[in-house]
């Protein structure tokens, strides 16, 4: 059989103030087309459909229009919940899901709730786990549904996931069925791709890839932005985000880099095609996602920037230049597409600015904000004035 990987969409992304409305609309489009060329048997959606749990009815009605326009290439379609999106507001879309024809998973209820089977128009049977995400509190009652001891009640959140999968999945064998997992987590050793929310990222929640069965033939994960395979008893694999979600998540753009070309070490967007049957092993390869604008960090001066050529990338600007009132300003008049403008942090006194602190008494405010801007190397006159004119209208107010 053959299946589409995708995850992440993250329909509702405000970029530092940007829309992307257009955007994912486009990539959105683009999956489409992709999912009619391959001809999937199932398109596998593994979480943050939406960028925030309450998504605007635009950001609602765009995701319902690309998983029925999915549906519609006559791939099965099967969407969880992941840690941005709200579970119970997906669930409450399960009746038009359903009418549709679509598997969606928003929270974790009944285990059979989660076993999902099908068979393809091949003849090739297959079973999918789809788990939807977990926070630290529900994978407790997650694993209500099995009794537990008072010691395993307290384990940590990898116990209680693996021994979640290992009910869900004690149906896999070695039969005639391709055996399929697909959540929302993260593996011990995966590369985040920069966007990610940390608190669901690191620490508690990073899981070791063991907790998926060897009988698995395989796992679509998703959570983390950047495609990439993960080693473990099965084929453990993320998908990424089918547009850069976040800067850190775009390449570097040099001053020699032209207009339409990839920053280094940029990577790219994309979806993962997955064939495998009952009697082969996974095989995977990535299908490009090119609809979206790149996301990209470029540095240099003043100067410098102005012969960049960054084409309509939106861009992360760390500019060499001492700090200065109306310095943005000059940055986004050279480049209009920078939405992030900082001062190169090489520029920065080391440690913040440390030293002696200024004794305050007896010091005007005026002497102290000025003290403050030389100790940050931002010792600009403009900037002093503005302060003082701002002070004199409180205090005269």
């Amino acid at each position: 059989m053959k299946i589409l990987h995708t995850s992440d969409w993250h329909v509702g992304k405000v970029l530092k103030g940007a829309s992307r409305a257009d955007e994912h609309a486009a990539v959105l489009a683009e999956l489409v087309e992709i999912t009619r060329a391959e001809a999937p048997d199932l398109v596998i959606v593994a979480g943050d459909l939406f960028d925030t749990a309450a998504p605007t009815p635009a950001a609602t009605r765009l995701v319902t229009g690309a998983l029925t326009a999915l549906r519609g290439t006559g791939a099965e379609v099967v969407a969880i919940a992941g840690n941005h999106d709200n579970g119970a507001a997906l669930d409450a879309l399960r009746p038009w899901a359903d009418a549709a024809g679509i598997v969606l998973r928003g929270t974790v209820r009944r285990a059979e709730d989660h076993l999902i089977t099908g068979e393809t128009s091949g003849g090739e049977r297959w079973r999918l786990v789809a788990l939807p995400f977990l926070s630290q509190r529900y994978a407790v009652r997650a694993t209500e549904m099995f009794e537990l001891s008072a010691a395993e009640a307290t384990q940590t959140y990898a116990d209680h996931l693996s021994r979640l999968l290992a009910a869900l999945t004690a149906g896999f064998a070695s039969d005639d069925h391709v055996n399929l997992i697909t959540t929302h987590l993260t593996v011990v050793g995966a590369t985040t791709g920069g966007g990610e929310r940390e608190a669901h990222t690191i620490l508690a929640y990073a899981v070791p890839a063991t907790i998926f069965p060897a009988s698995a033939h395989y796992v679509a994960l998703g959570h983390l932005h950047r495609a990439q395979t993960v080693p473990g008893p099965a084929p453990v694999r993320y998908s990424g985000s089918p547009l850069a979600v976040d800067f850190g998540e775009g390449g570097e753009l040099s001053q020699q880099l032209a207009a339409g070309s990839g920053g280094a070490g940029e990577p790219s967007s994309s979806v993962t095609i997955v064939e495998v049957a009952a009697d082969r092993a996974a095989r995977t390869r990535e299908v490009p996602v090119t609809a979206a604008l790149p996301l990209r960090t470029v540095r240099g001066t003043l100067a410098e920037l102005a012969e960049l050529t960054p084409g309509d990338a939106w861009l992360r600007v760390f500019v060499r230049e001492q700090p200065r009132a109306g310095l943005r300003e000059e940055v986004q008049d050279l480049l209009p597409r920078a939405l992030e403008v900082r001062i190169d942090p090489e520029l920065l006194p080391a440690g913040g600015g440390g030293g002696q602190v200024a004794a305050r008494a007896g010091r005007s405010p005026s002497e102290l904000f000025a003290e403050y801007l030389n100790v940050r190397g931002h010792d600009d006159a403009p900037v002093q004035a503005l302060f003082e004119e701002l002070y004199d209208e409180v205090v005269s107010g």
